[in-house]
Formats: structure tokens, C-alpha cells, sequence
């Protein structure tokens, strides 16, 4: 009679042990796609951002329209891109080119000086930050989710249970090469 209650016990403490793993596998899973949509937020914000700016510089007089319009382009590829990898793709080349926008307008002194062209500027700025802050936070719960997944004894409940890996975003190789800046000779002290 001992036996079976000891057996008993166990089993009960087994499949609470897998009731806790399992939830914990789901919960941070849950995490992981909680930190994707924050990006999602961010990158919708700035969708929504863009035609505003592109309206405030072309209202003060000839511009690149070369310019206006990759920035048009990127921000329709953003907006079409079908799975995280791919749009985090197009959002850096867009923030690229936004980047480049907003340097090319330094040159029009009254573009500079509009209250609506600086408050743009400045949410724009603001809203690459978080870009930036969410996609670290989505690298963060990612790295986490995966060691759960790869951990004994989590592991085997997440193969049996069909939990797949999340992909990290990352930063694409172009980006990571330093720049090299040179005030010798030819170079910019010249």
C-alpha cells in the first residue's frame, strides 16, 4: 500500500513537473512574439510618420525626388514584407535612406527651420530609438526562449510538443564593417 502511494506521489509530481515546463515553454514563447509586436508598433509608427515628412520637405520647393521616392518604395516594402526576417531587411534599408533624407535636407535652410519639418524629425529620431531598444528586447526573450528549449529536461517536452526555435535578428554585414576615417593627407583635414 506504501508503494502505490509513493508511486502515486510520483506520477502526481511528474506530470505536475511537465504541466510547469510546458507552461513555462508557452510563456516565454508568448514573450518572444509579445517583443516581435513591439517592433511591429515601431515599424508601423514610422510607416505612418514617412508621408508626413515627405509632404513637409516637398512643400518647400524642388527636392530629390529620387530620394522621395526610395523612401516611398522602402517604406511600401516594409509595409509588404511577409515574415520578420524580410521585413527587418527592408526596415534597415529604409532607416538608411531616411537617414540619408534627413541629411540632404540640412541643405535648405527653410526646411531646417519649420516647426513641423524638426517635430517630424524628432519623432522620427525618437521612433528609431525604440526600434532599436525593441529589437534588442526581441534578441533578449529570443535567447532565452532557445536555451529553454535546448536545456534538459525542457528539451524533450518542447521536441514532443513541437515548440520551434526563434531567429535572432541581426545586424546585416555591411553595417558591421567600421568606417575608416582619415585626416591625413587627401583626407578630410586637407
Amino acid at each position: 500500500m506504501l508503494m502505490w502511494l509513493f508511486l502515486l506521489i510520483l506520477i502526481v509530481l511528474v506530470v505536475l513537473g511537465g504541466i510547469a515546463i510546458y507552461n513555462g515553454l508557452v510563456r516565454s514563447r508568448m514573450h518572444t512574439e509579445e517583443a516581435w509586436s513591439q517592433i511591429d508598433v515601431q515599424l508601423k509608427r514610422r510607416h505612418d510618420l514617412i508621408p508626413n515628412l515627405i509632404e513637409t520637405v516637398k512643400g518647400y520647393g524642388r527636392y530629390e525626388q529620387e530620394t522621395l521616392e526610395k523612401v516611398i518604395q522602402l517604406r511600401n516594402k516594409v509595409a509588404g514584407a511577409s515574415n520578420p526576417a524580410e521585413k527587418m531587411a527592408a526596415s534597415d534599408e529604409l532607416s538608411r535612406q531616411v537617414s540619408g533624407l534627413m541629411a540632404v535636407a540640412e541643405a535648405y535652410p527653410d526646411l531646417k527651420a519649420s516647426a513641423n519639418y524638426t517635430k517630424l524629425q524628432e519623432e522620427l529620431t525618437n521612433t528609431e530609438n525604440k526600434i532599436a531598444y525593441s529589437r534588442q528586447l526581441f534578441n533578449s526573450t529570443t535567447a532565452n526562449y532557445n536555451a529553454k528549449l535546448q536545456t534538459f529536461p525542457t528539451n524533450l517536452f518542447a521536441k514532443f510538443f513541437g515548440f520551434q526555435p526563434s531567429i535572432f535578428l541581426s545586424i546585416p554585414e555591411e553595417e558591421k564593417v567600421v568606417p575608416t576615417v582619415n585626416f591625413g593627407p587627401n583626407g578630410l583635414g586637407d
